[in-house]
């Protein structure tokens, strides 16, 4: 097997603790309070220069740190922000950065609290309100008055703390009445897209950087930016295992439909990759799909190389601006509907993973459509065969 620089991946050899190849769980001192150092191993561009988005392949080094994970689980990591906004926050308090902060845990100074312990990329409801509270501020008062927190968040849509304290140029808060209106800095988690019995004491990710500009400064995503940007191999990033128990694979024997379009391929090639190591017999579909073939298919070569190996049994793929009309998971979902029920029929386990705002409804609408038309029911008997599903623990999603 190979990962997808077409590296080996020796499933027989790559080294991994007992505790790893037996899946056995092994007490550990670290966790989201406590994260591991983990050492940036691989740190590489997945999408193609053409692409509209930038996907990166990480691996992070788990060392002998006693970690354990399952395919399914995810990684958390805790961030740091972005240095020069934490340089345009201190020239806005007016101040050096080596002031000293204290509260009820520890004593650091001003920049360090800025960097890495509250979030400074997204104002807190409580800044927004006193902002409001000290500046009058028409419209963010309106807002406020308003009751409508939808308007609200669509107004400080892309917004930081740094525009919200340039809404009035005479506010001037000090640093410790700023960092009472902050919430803290928060992990951020991401799927795991490794098998520990292949990959060895290495957990991978798949992530989708975030960036966009608004007025006139490049902002981005608070995790994926300090991983794309600052975090180059022999760097540490700190880490825990997030366990999701309700996002596992199927007994060994049983058949898998996988539908992860964009970065939602990443726990099933965890799960492929797992499946491989273990010779599971139960058959495996993937349904994948992005914007263009050329810069957006993820893990191509190893993906059809699990295909040759007869791992993979069935992959899907849809390119939607690949041709004039737009195509997706979903569309090829219904192109495929009686065999996809027949699957389900059979007892397949069928998994969704990516985004929620409109991927996960558009796929579990597809389902219903496809359970109705090729199990012969009317609507309700469809909703109730997939709550069937889902009760079953043969349904599982897991988006963010």
């Amino acid at each position: 097997m190979y990962d997808a620089t077409g590296s080996s991946l020796a499933v027989d050899t790559a080294p991994a603790s007992p505790a790893r190849r037996t899946g056995k769980a092994v007490r550990s001192p670290w966790n989201r309070r406590n994260p591991y150092p983990a050492t940036v191993v691989t740190n590489e561009l997945l999408s193609g220069p053409g692409s509209a988005k930038e996907v990166r392949h990480l691996e992070l080094d788990l060392g002998d740190s006693g970690i354990s994970y399952e395919p399914g689980d995810g990684i958390g990591i805790a961030p740091a922000n972005d240095p020069e906004l934490v340089d345009l926050l201190l020239n806005r308090l007016g101040a050096a950065g080596d002031e000293i902060i204290a509260d009820r845990k520890a004593t650091y100074t001003l920049r360090e609290a800025l960097t890495s312990r509250y979030e400074i990329s997204a104002p807190s409801k409580y800044l927004v309100r006193a902002v409001a509270d000290r500046t009058g501020h028409p419209e963010l008062s309106r807002l406020l008055d308003a009751g409508d927190p939808q308007a609200l968040d669509a107004w400080l849509h892309g917004l930081d703390v740094l525009d919200l304290l340039d809404l009035d140029p005479t506010f001037a808060p000090t640093p410790e009445e700023l960092l009472e209106e902050l919430s803290p800095l928060a992990h951020r988690e991401y799927s795991i897209s490794s098998s520990p019995r292949v990959h060895g004491d290495t957990v991978h990710i798949t992530m989708a950087t975030v960036r966009y500009t608004v007025a006139d400064r490049d902002r981005g995503g608070v995790c994926s930016t300090h991983l794309a940007d600052r975090c180059a191999p022999g760097d540490t990033v700190p880490v825990f295992v997030s366990p999701n128990k309700k996002f596992r694979l199927p007994a060994d024997d049983v058949a898998a439909v996988m539908i992860g379009p964009g970065t939602g391929i990443a726990p099933f090639r965890a799960f492929l990759h797992e499946r491989a190591a273990t010779g599971a017999t139960g058959s495996n579909w993937l349904f994948f799909g992005d914007q263009h073939r050329a810069h957006d298919h993820l893990y191509a070569e190893e993906l059809d190389r699990l295909v040759a190996g007869g791992v993979l049994d069935r992959l899907d793929l849809a390119f939607s601006r690949d041709q004039e009309h737009k195509v997706y998971v979903q569309d090829r979902m219904r192109e495929h509907g009686a065999e996809l029920f027949a699957w389900l029929e059979a007892g397949a386990h069928l998994y969704v993973c990516g985004d929620a705002a409109t991927m996960a409804d558009d796929v579990d609408a597809a389902l219903h459509e496809i359970v109705a038309e090729h199990g012969g029911l009317d609507a309700d008997q469809a909703a109730g065969y997939v709550d069937g599903l889902r009760s079953e623990n043969r349904y599982l999603r897991d988006v963010y």
